[in-house]
């Protein structure tokens, strides 16, 4: 019987290893796990697979399966609120008292600790709790994995059960090692370089001068008067600020499509890729961008001034043209952007705004794929532009 109890774990083994180099989805495993363990008489009420997150949104998740709601994902959120969870989970309680491991009968009728989850397992009769903190090399905030399970069998664990367990966590471990590791690339190169560019960097597109030459909707957004603030404002103060405008940039930006290729300075710049030859449809979702980022400035700036806090103003410069999309940079720092007279140009005629008296300017190629709404203003000489360039202005 014992030999036998060991051929189900090496066999459980084998399949956890095989769906780590498989699944790029922790709820698959966790899912098949599950499913396996039950098939092999585990009473189990709860299993979960717990992580932190290096993440701009969260500071971690579980992959949580409880037998009346089947799998589902628990994320903890950054501030006051996602700290007090974690200081209330089992998790905290071993790193706090630097165990690895931890094994509390249910319900919990000791002095020594306690926890909602208990409470929680208790009242679906859950008898026995494990817990298991399997540390991961390196210096990223990916410290490692918190595994549990509950069962409800009338005397908890058996002694095999236990054994299975501890045999079968380290490979478990290593697989939500790898599939984290893999979402952390994909997730944060999506944040730093947005989703379409880190597609592309993750494919392989990483050589110094690789691109290509793409036909886009360029747009390029200026924070008026920003630099001015810092001298009479704490620093706190300005980046939160600073935020905020990008915020209400960067969304209407990727809900029409586009893509935030660069942060400079007080500067956005976003690009809409021509799809299928037309380059109306670019324009149009660019546009749509542009004036939604102006509304939501706008009601930004009223919500500032009556906190007694400064309004921030923004002016738009739209164009249409050709530009390289790829890598530049030194051989060992890269950056995946896009560059060429196209994007000068439409940089040049943000700089009118003031000029021309409007915040939402558009150059002529711009123009004349969204004509209703654009009126010209006049024609200017832009620095490092060999022609004259005439510029339009959208007026509601």
């Amino acid at each position: 019987m014992a030999g036998s109890k060991r051929g189900d774990t090496d066999a459980l083994i084998d399949w956890i290893i095989a769906e780590g180099l498989s699944e790029n989805s922790i709820d698959d495993v966790v899912g098949g796990l599950v499913e396996r363990l039950l098939a092999l008489g585990y009473p189990l009420v709860r299993v979960s697979v717990a992580m932190p997150s290096i993440d701009p949104m969260q500071r971690g998740f579980a992959v949580v399966w409880f037998r009346d709601t089947s799998l589902s994902t628990e994320v903890q959120g950054h501030g006051e609120a996602g700290q007090e969870m974690f200081e209330r989970s089992p998790i905290f309680y071993l790193l706090s008292n630097n165990l690895l491991h931890g094994r509390w009968r249910l319900p919990e009728r000791t002095a020594t600790v306690s926890f909602p989850l208990f409470d929680e397992l208790a009242a679906f009769g859950a008898t026995d709790y494990i817990m298991k903190l399997v540390p991961f090399p390196g210096e990223t905030a990916l410290e490692g994995v918190g595994i549990s399970f509950a069962v409800d069998a009338a005397e908890g664990f058996t002694d095999e059960q236990v054994a299975a367990i501890d045999r079968l966590t380290p490979a478990l471990a290593l697989v939500c090692c790898r599939i984290a590791a893999m979402r952390v690339a994909t997730d944060m190169l999506a944040v730093y370089t947005g989703a379409r560019t880190s597609g592309r960097i993750l494919s392989g597109e990483t050589r110094r001068g690789g691109g290509e030459a793409i036909h886009a909707a360029i747009l390029f957004a200026d924070l008026k008067n920003f630099t001015s603030l810092n001298e009479a404002w704490a620093p706190g103060k300005i980046v939160s600020w600073l935020n905020e405008s990008f915020e209400a940039v960067v969304n209407p930006v990727e809900e029409h499509g586009g893509e935030v290729l660069k942060f400079m300075g007080d500067s956005v710049l976003a690009i809409f890729p021509v799809d299928q030859g037309k380059p109306a449809d670019a324009c149009a979702r660019a546009l749509s961008a542009a004036r939604t980022a102006m509304q939501a400035t706008e009601a930004l700036n009223l919500s500032r001034v009556a906190r007694g806090e400064p309004a921030i103003l923004i002016d738009i410069a739209l164009h249409v043209g050709e530009i390289f999309y790829g890598n530049v940079g030194a051989s060992r720092r890269l950056d995946f952007t896009a560059i060429g007279g196209a994007v000068n140009e439409a940089a040049r005629i943000e700089t009118l705004a003031d000029t021309v008296g409007h915040s939402l300017l558009a150059s002529s190629a711009f123009a004349a794929q969204a004509p209703d709404g654009f009126h010209q203003v006049g024609t200017f000489a832009l620095k490092g532009v060999e022609k004259p360039a005439d510029v339009f202005a959208w007026i509601d």
